[in-house]
């Protein structure tokens, strides 16, 4: 009965010979043993004295960003080296193509897992950063979140398929489908994704931002806020004006907050009985009283022209200011001291008027 049994067993051991399960001697499974704790025992020892010590280093001299990419390479690079580690220890041993196809299929996805993991970590970093020097108000951090949110989908969904590519499926029907999916969801939500690009693109190219006065086809206004679908401007006469972003970006604008000067063009007439004389100075009286008021740089002052009733005179200067009221101020400045002027010298300012010829028979 003992001897049957002993048939047996070297019988099996036979099979199990034949089918290639064991092929490696123990001496085999001994140093890929040893590889792998000889290097599990090294990584532990750069962990302890040169990480930790370089991380206590950074943490005394506020060495945030060093900080950062210490305890970022402790959680995903650093698994990654024991994972090549593994990979070397088994990679000594014969092993079934089933076994060598598994575990290789683990380290793969262990790796673009960690890589990819390690990639948005700093991504996301970079973005707080940059959140924080350079963007207080709550709906730009919402809006860059978003992205970031959706960017993050984008990659881990993409390092998904170049995972199953190197598994060798076929990924062609997956990636029609896909796209076909996104053609899909990009038709429905058209104006939505058009509304949140256009935010984007006022946000980095900047033609206006919160507080410029903009005019936009018949409106105007002062911006207030800036949303993700929708720009909201306050008008001059107290009410809200709401305009999609779309809109916003296909529109021409004038933007009054980076104006450095306004340019201003005025005409006065005179009367027809004005002396010839006088005619001749007015030009110059007009550019004297421009250049007496301060912010302002005269341009030209002419004799432009004969009106139906009058004499033309025209006048262009710059205000040193966008401020509207300021340049309300200066005008009306100029217009009484015209009046001034004229009064001195006797010019009459024209008004309409008509002569009638008649004729008797």
């Amino acid at each position: 009965m003992k001897s049957k049994r002993n048939g047996e067993v070297i019988v099996l051991w036979a099979i199990l010979t034949e089918r290639q399960i064991f092929h490696n001697s123990i001496l085999d499974y001994l140093l890929s043993l040893a590889i792998f704790v000889v290097g599990s025992w090294f990584l532990r020892l750069i962990k302890k004295f040169l990480l930790a010590r370089l991380g206590r280093w950074a943490k005394r001299r506020k060495k945030e960003f060093l900080s950062f990419l210490i305890n970022c390479g402790e959680q995903n690079l650093l698994p990654l080296i024991y994972l090549g580690v593994f990979y070397l220890s088994i990679n000594r041993l014969t092993l079934s193509p089933l076994w060598h196809k598994i575990i290789n299929s683990l380290c793969l996805a262990l790796l673009v897992f960690f890589v990819v993991r390690f990639f948005l970590t700093l991504l996301n970093r970079g973005l707080d950063y940059y959140l924080i020097k350079h963007e207080t108000a709550a709906s730009k951090r919402y809006a860059f979140r978003i992205a970031s949110k959706f960017f993050s989908v984008l990659i881990w969904l993409l390092a998904f398929i170049v995972f199953l590519d190197n598994l060798g499926v076929e990924i062609s029907a997956l990636v029609a489908g896909l796209g076909i999916g996104g053609i899909a969801v990009a038709l429905s939500a058209q104006v939505l994704l058009s509304d949140l690009f256009s935010y984007f693109t006022i946000y980095f190219d900047r033609p206006f931002e919160v507080g410029d006065f903009i005019i936009v086809d018949n409106f105007s206004g002062t911006v207030e806020n800036i949303g993700l679908k929708t720009t909201r401007i306050r008008s001059l006469t107290g009410e809200e004006l709401v305009f999609s972003n779309t809109d916003l970006i296909s529109s021409r604008l004038r933007n009054y907050k980076t104006m450095k000067r306004r340019r201003i063009t005025f005409t006065i007439g005179v009367s027809y009985q004005t002396d010839a004389a006088l005619v001749k100075e007015i030009p110059q009286i007009l550019a004297d009283i421009v250049n007496s008021i301060p912010n302002t740089e005269l341009n030209r002052s002419h004799f432009s022209g004969f009106g139906e009733y009058s004499f033309r005179f025209e006048v262009v200067y710059y205000v040193l200011t966008n401020d509207y009221i300021k340049y309300m101020d200066i005008q009306q400045e100029i217009n009484l001291k015209i009046i001034e002027e004229f009064g001195k010298r006797g010019i009459k300012l024209a008004y309409p008027t008509q002569t009638l010829y008649l004729r008797n028979g």
